[in-house]
């Protein structure tokens, strides 16, 4: 399995991340959120109606490279939006997303 993809396992099981749209936005709002994470099949209008409502706060959202089904697998929900809400799970995910998601 993608390194990428266990460390969202992880870090599920762990208690660090919120799943779906609503929970998302209300972890940015709690100022809770370290990075969003997309699905890479995630609507247009999903991110439009994302990005409107996140607007004016810093948070970095990046897209992953799985879809639905595979998200699903990793972490036990069929979620396209999910919030990192641990500093250290945050940075190694971004440093797997920006050096070809740890493959090797």
């Amino acid at each position: 399995m993608d390194k990428l993809l266990s460390l969202l396992g992880l870090a599920r099981r762990a208690g660090r991340i919120t799943l779906g749209f609503d929970a998302v936005c209300g972890s940015v709002q709690k100022q809770e959120s370290k990075l969003i994470l997309t699905a890479e099949d995630v609507s247009e209008g999903t991110m439009r109606k994302l990005n409107n409502r996140l607007s004016g706060m810093e948070i970095d959202i990046r897209e992953i490279p799985f879809g639905l089904d595979q998200i699903n697998a990793a972490i036990g929900k069929p979620v396209r939006i999910i919030s990192i809400n641990d500093s250290g799970f945050a940075g190694r995910m971004i440093e797997l997303l920006e050096t070809g998601n740890g493959e090797e």
